[in-house]
């Protein structure tokens, strides 16, 4: 399980693949200048709700990883994860879509958003 912290303080649980499609999505709309919000459930281990921030380029952001592997990148997770953060919702993770038998997946990250 990895944890993504905002601000020093602020902390998620995320799985290491949901985090590494995040991270994608996430450093993208950064080096775009794009600031969105990202929402994200609680456990019920901390109290349950939910919990927004604003993400921004001034933000400090640490992506931490329980694992050392990179997991393949699933293109249609990261289009689905960019359409939440376009959207005036902002940015939310939402279940992996299946790849089509045919589609590439790779480990080197170059995601192309809408």
């Amino acid at each position: 399980m990895g944890k993504l912290v905002y601000e020093g303080s602020v902390k998620a649980e995320i799985e290491d693949r949901a985090l590494t499609h995040l991270q994608l999505v996430i450093t993208t709309k950064l080096r775009r200048g794009e600031p969105f919000s990202f929402t994200w459930r609680e456990d019920m281990s901390v109290g349950g709700g939910r919990t927004t921030v604003w993400v921004h380029a001034g933000s400090s952001l640490v992506f931490r990883y329980s694992g050392s592997r990179q997991p393949s990148i699933n293109r249609n997770w990261i289009e689905a994860l960019a359409f939440t953060a376009n959207a005036p919702s902002g940015l939310y993770l939402v279940p992996e879509p299946t790849e089509p038998a045919s589609a590439p997946t790779t480990k080197a990250p170059t995601p192309a958003l809408a």
